[in-house]
């Protein structure tokens, strides 16, 4: 679910995949906040898919304060109807995380992209201690942490290894670690780059999740955006590898996802059925 950007403000990040930086020339043109009672009839939608949280996300640096009481109001009517609740807004104070967890919001995503090494190749706006220096302040609020990255951004293997590694290495191991394939945007920076050709080949995007699993074994790892290009097969190898949890819906912000009826057909094929537990759209075979 996409919360989308006030119409007076930009996204000032020059993240290279981005297509809301106001860096590329993708075409997209900001939009107002969505208004809750359109929230939460595509929660009430998610729900009735099988869904049992419900992510919600605004193309921000940061929430400013006058975004404060819509975001709870969001938050406190979602979780309402027994849906898990998660937001991604961007960097956040220790006073917006402690208001978010008291509204009752549940998980925080805030990615951490790349390895600390790479980071710089693709984004010089925000450093990665911020991004470490948010996920602290999720943690001090008490709130669950999802959190991973993306990869097919131009990274070497050492890379993608640093990747995992910063992730293992925090304090606590995210709760959810969702794993993307780069989703090339045209007009955008790694878009441009990479045209049509694929930005990573398929047995080493398995090979990162696999090693995500073996490093964070309490961690849902998460195939995320990138599966529409994904064949049945590499996703199937994904699964063997240890991702066990997905993203449900038609998008994930501005790029195209596998939609309920695809991915419930895809589960059905490869013997596959949601867990009856706290965390959403677990899959386990039969």
């Amino acid at each position: 679910m996409h919360l989308a950007v006030d119409q007076d403000r930009r996204v000032p990040e020059d993240c290279g995949y981005c297509s809301q930086s106001a860096h590329a020339d993708t075409g997209l043109k900001a939009e107002k906040l969505m208004d809750a009672d359109a929230v939460i009839a595509a929660a009430r939608e998610a729900k009735a898919h099988g869904s049992q949280r419900f992510c919600m996300g605004a193309a921000w640096r940061e929430p400013k304060d006058r975004d404060m009481p819509a975001l709870l109001q969001m938050v406190g009517e979602v979780k309402a109807m027994g849906l898990e609740t998660c937001m991604t807004l961007g960097m956040l104070t220790g006073d917006q995380a402690r208001a978010l967890k008291n509204a009752g919001l549940d998980y925080y995503n805030h990615n951490i992209d790349t390895s600390p090494e790479h980071y710089g190749d693709i984004i010089t706006t925000r450093t990665f201690q911020e991004r470490l220096d948010t996920l602290e302040e999720v943690r001090k609020a008490g709130m669950a942490v999802c959190c991973g990255g993306i990869v097919g951004m131009g990274e070497t293997r050492e890379d993608r290894v640093g990747f995992i590694h910063a992730l293992a290495t925090l304090p606590r191991h995210p709760e959810s670690v969702p794993v993307n394939a780069l989703v090339p945007v045209k007009g955008t920076v790694l878009g441009d780059m990479w045209g049509d050709e694929k930005p990573i080949d398929d047995i080493e995007f398995v090979r990162t999740v696999a090693v995500a699993r073996i490093t964070m074994p309490k961690s849902m790892v998460r195939l995320s955006a990138g599966r529409e290009s994904m064949s049945e097969s590499t996703q199937a190898l994904c699964f063997l590898a240890g991702a066990n949890s997905i993203f449900t819906g038609d998008r994930l912000l501005t790029t195209p996802n596998a939609g309920d009826d695809s991915d419930a057909a895809l589960f059905a094929k490869l013997g596959l059925k949601p867990l009856e537990a706290e965390e959403p759209m677990r899959v386990a075979a039969e």
